[in-house]
């Protein structure tokens, strides 16, 4: 492709936008906004898909061991522990530290274990992490088989409920992410496809006197990449000023609140709704033309 050309395609690019400055206005504010809408549900998808995520990692296993267990016999137990691929930690808890959690749990209603006096029924027992949640229930399963441990605990209800919970916020948010990609090609289609039926009378002429379907289309597919560029890039600023606030106000509030890092995060959300602009505006200006090259 000859340079006299590459500059006619951006000079058709800048006129045209210039021209038709309303219509460019209103395509890159829908491309704009379209993806700011996509971004927000991201963003929002992933979180959601990372605290879910933090809440199953945080599902352990407690280990109870029988009393009277000797030194020897509760380190070969923790060994044993220690030993299956999918645990990652084991801590072991005593039942005077057992009671001490208890006691915090209970916090101003600790008075009602002052009826046990000195004595503590709390057993000692080993609090065990596993990689995965779904390695809890044959991981808890190995343990209970282990001599010394006479109970295996892993709030087995809770887990399965916070599974299927896990579950649904991922599938949920996979197809309104699905939707609303789809949402958007479709209205960024039909923008761009104004522009192009604005300009029908044009490219007819240009039929007529012997212009290739190829030189006509370039304008068209680089002023929608142009125009999808500009969109994406304010999209991108926006949302990043969005993530960082809603970052601030939610950790003022909730401290420990599992939130996507922001670095490298938004960068890469940002190529990543720069790149999508660009794909929908030459998607759309691809489109968008086929019926009126055919002349």
């Amino acid at each position: 492709m000859k340079f006299q050309t590459i500059q006619y395609y951006f000079h058709e690019v800048f006129v045209s936008m210039v021209r038709k400055r309303w219509m460019t206005f209103a395509s890159i504010g829908t491309v704009t906004v379209s993806l700011f809408v996509l971004g927000v549900f991201l963003i929002l998808v992933m979180n959601m898909t990372k605290m879910a995520s933090s809440l199953e990692s945080q599902v352990q296993i407690s280990a109870y061991l029988v009393d009277g267990l000797t030194p020897e016999n509760r380190a070969e137990v923790e060994r044993m522990i220690r030993s299956l691929s999918t645990v990652t930690k084991t801590e072991y808890v005593t039942k005077e530290q057992a009671l001490q959690i208890l006691q915090a749990r209970l916090g101003d209603q600790r008075k009602i274990l002052d009826a046990l006096g000195e004595s503590n029924p709390l057993p000692n027992y080993f609090l065990v992490t596993v990689k995965n949640a779904s390695d809890v229930k044959r991981t808890a399963a190995a343990i209970a088989d282990l001599y010394g441990v006479e109970e295996v605990k892993y709030g087995q209800d809770v887990a399965a409920n916070l599974f299927d919970l896990t579950h649904l916020i991922r599938v949920f948010g996979f197809i309104l992410m699905l939707v609303l990609a789809l949402a958007t090609i479709f209205i960024i289609s039909n923008t761009i496809r104004l522009t192009v039926f604005a300009r029908r009378k044009e490219i007819a002429i240009m039929k007529y006197v012997g212009a290739t379907d190829e030189f006509i289309r370039w304008p068209f597919v680089l002023e929608g990449m142009v125009l999808g560029f500009i969109g994406g890039s304010l999209s991108a600023i926006v949302l990043s000023s969005f993530y960082s606030a809603m970052a601030a106000k939610i950790y003022s509030t909730l401290a420990f609140f599992p939130l996507i890092e922001q670095s490298p995060f938004m960068i890469y959300l940002t190529l990543g709704l720069i790149i999508s602009g660009m794909a929908v505006g030459i998607l759309g200006s691809t489109v968008s033309l086929k019926k009126f090259l055919e002349v």
